[in-house]
């Protein structure tokens, strides 16, 4: 079910020139050489606050030519509320994030470290916030697979 769901992302996704390099459980690893990137990506597997929104997604990224590895990225399932902290639980770590026009990130390369760092030993994120029309959300993703995705995608774009 959970590849499906994946599956069902990426076909979804616009046409772009993208490689797989592999799916892991909730997790896959793509990388597009044009740019080039290469990225983890999972879908959220429970979304509290989606209502004809966006489907959320969480995002590690790689851009060699821009110096950036493990750029923490997040879809979220909401816009959310102007000034309303956006926060990531992973295990026993708390993040406070950056957010903007229904996206999130790490506030610099130090968290976006910690939280990769996190991602590896714990088995579930949680993403919340105070969403713009004042409900609030909560997206929740597996992270059985994620460290393989996430060695994969680095893999990926160590060439370039």
């Amino acid at each position: 079910m959970r590849r499906l769901a994946l599956a069902l992302l990426l076909i979804a996704a616009p046409a772009q020139a993208r490689d797989s390099l592999g799916i892991w459980s909730d997790w896959g690893a793509f990388r597009d050489p044009g740019v080039p990137r290469c990225y983890a990506i999972a879908m959220a597997y429970e979304s509290s606050g989606r209502v004809n929104q966006t489907q959320p997604y969480l995002s590690i990224g790689i851009w060699p030519k821009r110096g950036v590895r493990g750029e923490v990225h997040v879809r979220l399932s909401r816009r959310p509320a102007a000034n309303a902290p956006v926060t990531m639980a992973v295990g026993s770590e708390r993040f406070a994030l950056m957010a903007g026009a229904g996206n999130a990130w790490a506030q610099d390369k130090r968290m976006d470290a910690a939280i990769i760092a996190a991602m590896r030993s714990s088995g579930e994120i949680a993403i919340s916030g105070r969403a713009a029309d004042g409900r609030a959300f909560r997206d929740l993703y597996h992270l059985d697979g994620a460290s393989s995705a996430m060695d994969a995608a680095a893999l990926g774009c160590a060439q370039n």
